[in-house]
């Protein structure tokens, strides 16, 4: 940690003790842990990510640069998290799917799966998307607002059966297919999958969303 006066030693021991916690069952790793290939990770992630989440309003990194979140768990295989990153930026180059298409996907999977962290995130994403304060809580909830708009609730509908059924019905399929064409349905199981990706590597390490006091 670097040296600061007497005066904020107080306030930046406690925000470092509240920090630590944040890595849920691993600890999180300073930039000097790192091997070679994870510091090529750790920047990738520090020049994307980390100031992706800061315009969002969420965090993803401590005041003394350690990742949180699922980052901090990708730096334990970064190649292999490399090429997920990879299919992440693909995935937002590509898609024929709205940003607030995107985010009903993404947030029914965080609540299928219960993932603090993601909900956390992806409330603070689906805010800036257009969303009100009621109709994410009830996301987050693993609930289906009633405000959505006919392509959200279809993709609502479909990603929640995707995930907790892992069945689509015949209705169901023509509806998405419908709303979305095939490309557009073969965009949210991809989202969804890789939604559930991170769902797993959260609940796994029991990473925790930050709190007012991070």
């Amino acid at each position: 940690m670097q040296r600061v006066p007497i005066s904020g030693a107080t306030r930046l021991v406690s925000m470092a003790t509240f920090e630590d916690n944040l890595g849920g069952r691993l600890a999180l790793l300073t930039p000097d842990d790192l091997s070679s290939d994870q510091k090529k990770l750790y920047n990738q992630l520090q020049d994307t990510m980390v100031p992706w989440a800061k315009k969002s309003g969420f965090q993803a990194a401590t005041f003394d640069d350690r990742l949180v979140g699922p980052f901090n768990a990708m730096l334990r295989s970064p190649l292999i998290a490399k090429a997920l990153m990879g299919v992440t930026a693909a995935e937002g180059e590509h898609t024929s799917l709205n940003e607030k298409v995107r985010q009903v996907v993404i947030l029914t999977t965080g609540a299928a799966w219960q993932a603090a962290y993601e909900l956390y995130a992806h409330t603070a994403v689906g805010r800036q998307a257009g969303f009100d304060e009621a109709t994410l809580q009830q996301l987050v909830a693993g609930q289906k607002p009633a405000t959505l708009s006919a392509d959200e609730a279809v993709a609502y509908d479909f990603t929640h059966r995707l995930v907790t059924t892992h069945q689509i019905d015949a209705t169901l399929y023509e509806q998405a297919i419908v709303t979305f064409g095939e490309k557009g349905v073969v965009d949210m199981i991809a989202l969804a999958g890789q939604y559930m990706t991170i769902s797993g590597l959260l609940n796994t390490f029991a990473v925790p969303a930050p709190t007012a006091t991070t």
